[in-house]
């Protein structure tokens, strides 16, 4: 199953408060929303996906909790970046001062922030492009490191700011860079 993307401009322009509000009220939705005003319904993953995506946040939050660096945050988490849209990326990590920064209001809601890391986990029903664009739309709002980890060609897209995205085939592990100092994930 696809993303489902709905153009509402025609007829409404949502506030972040009002798209708050429609996923309070949608509870059993995974939704988005794009720069363009678009309301994206995104499906479920199936059980291995799942289980990929909860392993990538096991393994970012327990080097986070050694470092204490941060703060790490589920698919379930939107966050309002500068551009308008609200998007939620598979794993996200934020550093400590740009988390505290944050009025305790900001925080309980959707965070109005990119985070400074992300990953995208390519589910089999996903199609490439759209979380291609989805990451180069993080990186050109403030992003400072991306994994597009995609299974089934085997290969992961690294993004970092004012560079081309680099495409690893079938790595062993993945490093943190200067933004996550230490962390490394075993794929």
């Amino acid at each position: 199953m696809n993303s489902v993307v709905l153009n509402l401009e025609p007829i409404a322009h949502l506030s972040d408060e009002q798209f708050y509000q429609l996923c309070l009220a949608n509870r059993d939705l995974s939704l988005e929303m794009s720069a363009k005003g678009e309301l994206i319904i995104v499906p479920p993953v199936g059980g291995e996906s799942g289980n990929q995506e909860a392993d990538l946040i096991t393994d970012l939050n327990n080097w986070n909790r050694q470092t204490k660096l941060g703060k790490v945050f589920s698919s379930s988490t939107i966050f309002i970046l500068p551009n308008g849209a609200k998007r939620s990326p598979d794993a996200a990590w934020v550093q400590l001062a740009r988390w505290e920064a944050l009025t305790p209001e900001q925080r309980k809601k959707f965070p109005p922030l990119v985070p400074d890391f992300a990953i995208e986990l390519r589910s089999e029903t996903d199609r490439l492009q759209p979380i291609q664009a989805k990451m180069q739309e993080y990186i050109d709002n403030g992003l400072r490191l991306g994994w597009l980890i995609n299974p089934q060609d085997q290969q992961v897209e690294i993004y970092r700011p004012a560079q081309a995205v680099e495409v690893i085939q079938t790595p062993a592990q993945l490093s943190g860079e200067d933004v996550l100092p230490g962390f490394e994930l075993h794929l």
